[in-house]
């Protein structure tokens, strides 16, 4: 089974070799003890759980005035439901078969989780983006959650059934054909490989008429003004003299209004100890460039769908002057959704977790991504993960793509989501059980219209109980 990296007993693991042809062996076992076409059954559990429950577990550790957020941005569509609900998609797939086929896991790999961000080097380059919920696992149920959000994504924007159908199709073969692409190269090969701007032009830029090519760079060009400089802009201003950080409740509310007094004081210093804490994490040459920066201070930030309600802060620092600013999320790290169905994390902090994770999947992570606890002023000790909050960041607008943009786009998530796998597991087990026919993609494609179906039923569920007031919703933020 493949773990994550624990710095702490990497060098008194013993690791197994086995030559490539038992590997594929491996792969080719695995069938006999989940067959291809089993993937596309799908039928809830007679004890499958209430997914309004669910949720309703989840928000009890969260913040509660946030937590009506969480549902009214789920309420709004069967896609936004489907975005919050990777616990309740965590308990189906635990109780389906499973091929034994180990990764690290991204844990939410639904469509907009995919996006375009700044490597270290300054290039943009196409990956996953979200790890919040990354552990090891099976590799068929990230496949799994990204074909559903497929389907549930060309629901919603009118898309027919054989239109969905070609889309989900072309997304899972990308995923095996380059997983088995990834099989016959080397390790060092498999770890450098990365999807930029030029990757994507050569691969895809001549389908629907050219208009991939100049959609990438449109969108590469417009990511790399998302950035520090902008964020300064937008999220703070200058009051005698000093950046401050704006009010805009309940999305962005400085520290000082969260809480007030002695609470205020007490957060601001466990945030400022915790990042200096958060140092160690770095590599050295990192933890000097952080050290030019000074603290200047904090706020709440409400971010994504499924996280509303977990404890995010957005730091601002600055280094020789305001128009150096450095900002870093600070976003809490809770025990992946995952880890009920597969094995206890081996990480005493799930920040921790969330940073090996990433770094293990992604070709080319954020400089400044490392962990901490934080002790929380009701008590309790937080863990968290660090990163810089904006960085040429891009995501698709999936609320508009047309079907021949989502078909590209489909294949782009699945051979980002291959290239993570073949990192982190075995690409020619992998590879050897799909094969080279399509009938896991045929089986995948069955799987994503039942689970879209599924999705729509829970949809409806928590829209029910909003409306019965069981659960208290705010929309329209």
């Amino acid at each position: 089974m493949v773990e994550p990296i624990d710095d702490a007993t990497t060098a008194e693991r013993t690791v197994e070799h086995l030559t490539a042809a038992e590997r594929a062996t491996a792969g080719q076992k695995a069938r006999a003890a989940v067959p291809r076409r089993g993937h596309g059954d799908w039928a809830a559990a007679s004890d499958r759980p209430d997914p309004v429950a669910v949720l309703e577990a989840q928000a009890v550790t969260r913040v509660p005035d946030l937590v009506p957020i969480r549902y009214g941005r789920m309420a709004a569509s069967a896609f936004a439901f489907y975005r919050g609900a990777a616990a309740v998609m965590a308990a189906d797939l635990g109780a389906m078969p499973r091929t034994g086929l180990v990764v690290q896991l991204c844990g939410d790999a639904h469509l907009a989780n995919f996006g375009g961000f700044a490597s270290p080097e300054r290039s943009f380059v196409f990956d996953i983006n979200d790890f919040d919920e990354t552990h090891p696992g099976p590799f068929e149920w990230d496949v799994k959650r990204l074909v559903a959000s497929i389907e549930i994504a060309g629901r919603g924007r009118g898309f027919t059934a054989k239109q969905r159908a070609a889309v989900v199709g072309l997304s899972v073969s990308s995923y095996r054909e380059t997983i088995r692409s990834f099989a016959t190269m080397g390790n060092l090969d498999i770890w450098y490989a990365h999807l930029d701007i030029d990757g994507v032009v050569a691969r895809w830029g001549r389908e629907a008429g050219g208009q991939v090519a100049k959609t990438v760079q449109r969108t590469a060009a417009k990511a790399e003004s998302k950035d520090r400089l902008k964020a300064k802009a937008k999220l703070t201003r200058l009051v005698d003299g000093q950046l401050q950080f704006i009010s805009d409740p309940p999305l962005l509310v400085p520290m000082s209004e969260v809480f007030a007094g002695e609470d205020h004081e007490l957060l601001e210093r466990e945030i400022h100890h915790a990042l200096r804490l958060y140092r160690r994490t770095l590599s050295s040459e990192r933890r000097h460039l952080l050290e030019q920066y000074r603290y200047v201070g904090g706020a709440r930030k409400v971010v994504g769908v499924g996280s509303v309600g977990t404890r995010s802060w957005v730091t601002l620092l600055v280094g020789r002057n305001d128009d150096d600013p450095l900002f870093l999320q600070v976003k809490e790290a809770e025990a992946s959704v995952l880890e009920p169905y597969t094995n206890k994390s081996p990480f005493a902090n799930h920040g921790q977790r969330v940073v090996v994770g990433q770094q293990l999947m992604q070709a080319a992570s954020d400089i400044f991504l490392g962990w901490q606890h934080v002790d929380g002023i009701d008590g309790r000790v937080h863990d968290y993960y660090m990163r810089q909050l904006w960085d040429w960041k891009a995501s698709a607008d999936l609320d508009t793509m047309t079907v021949d943009a989502m078909r590209v786009y489909a294949q782009m998530c699945g051979w980002a989501l291959a290239r993570a796998h073949a990192r982190s597991g075995d690409a020619i087990a992998i590879g050897a059980y799909l094969g080279k026919n399509e009938v896991f993609d045929q089986a995948l494609g069955a799987f994503a219209v039942a689970y879209a179906d599924q999705n729509e039923r829970d949809h409806a569920a928590l829209v029910d109980a909003v409306a019965s007031g069981r659960v208290t919703a705010q929309s329209g933020i």
